[in-house]
């Protein structure tokens, strides 16, 4: 058994029982068949030759367009863009009639192997879920350009395109899985209201947070403010050793140093930051004079402060 497969087996104990036998990709297909499964019913499902009619060789063959994404998104790759072939009703009619049969035939098989679990049975779900899958897949493609075509008439200030895009997808998801052909509708005049109804979804729902939430998020406003605190509590500390080795003269400075230092920088209480000039005119001395000073206790300043609370 495979990791992905032991993955399934775990992680959804109340599916089918696994029959004795099934390994390889066989099991991990039948593991990922739902334990309940709905399909639209159609009158010619009760015909015995309708499998044969829609699944076997002489089958009509319905060509579905690759799909390529509309110029909003993006691709990995640059492709050519050729332009869709819209299927007809008939070939739309037969899409939906083999994805709904192949539900029907699946919907019988898991109800008989819950009775009783057989192996040819799961290789008989195993084959009808691929089916199942397949016809989903061939209606998706035939049909996505329905998505971007009402984004493009939807317009909601607070959502982008991808958003518009996914919600338009599930809905279009929906669709395909509740349409009845037998109505004789296009299934675009059916999955156009259901996705136009998601993004109303959508707009009622961003109106609601709005409401609730009125400012926007701003990643500048969530940016961490520690550096900032740290800074500012090392110059609180700085300011503090200053101040101590000033008022206690920790750094042996004269009376004089001691009073053009406080002059120079402002730390006089009676005074605020003086030039040399300044400084000169108060304590009579030259501009020079002033400065030789002032470096000096500048240097006894600094050594005090690097044997004090820098050195280790």
């Amino acid at each position: 058994m495979t990791r992905l497969a032991e993955k399934l087996r775990t992680e959804a104990p109340e599916r089918l029982k696994v029959p004795q036998g099934l390994t390889g990709e066989v099991l991990e297909v039948y593991l990922r068949i739902p334990p309940d499964i709905d399909c639209v019913w159609h009158p010619s499902f009760g015909d015995p030759d309708t499998a044969q009619r829609l699944f076997g060789p002489d089958a009509r063959h319905v060509q579905v367009s690759a799909w390529s994404c509309p110029p909003e998104i993006p691709e990995d790759c640059a492709a050519e863009r050729a332009r869709p072939v819209k299927l007809t009703m008939v070939q739309e009619a037969v899409l939906f009639l083999r994805y709904n049969y192949a539900r029907h035939r699946l919907q019988r098989l898991i109800g008989e192997q819950r009775r009783r679990c057989r192996m040819s049975r799961a290789e008989e779900m195993v084959l009808w879920y691929q089916r199942v899958m397949s016809s989903c897949g061939e209606l998706v493609l035939a049909n996505m350009a329905l998505v971007p075509a009402m984004a493009k008439r939807t317009v909601i200030p607070s959502a982008d395109y991808e958003e518009l895009a996914s919600e338009g997808n599930m809905a279009l998801l929906r669709s395909i899985t509740m349409f009845d052909v037998s109505r004789g509708f296009k299934f675009s005049t059916y999955a156009c209201q259901a996705i136009l109804k998601s993004f109303r979804r959508l707009a009622a729902k961003h109106g609601r947070y709005r409401r609730r939430f009125p400012v926007m998020f701003d990643a500048d406003m969530e940016k961490s403010d520690l550096i900032d605190n740290r800074h500012r509590q090392q110059w609180d500390d700085s300011l503090q050793a200053l101040r101590q080795i000033l008022s206690c003269n920790l750094a042996a400075m004269t009376d004089m140093e001691r009073r053009i230092l406080m002059l120079r920088f402002g730390l006089a209480a009676e005074t605020g930051k003086m030039t040399l000039a300044e400084v000169g005119d108060r304590v009579g001395f030259s501009n020079e004079r002033v400065r030789q000073i002032l470096n000096g206790s500048l240097l006894k300043l600094r050594e005090s402060l690097y044997s004090r609370f820098l050195a280790t």
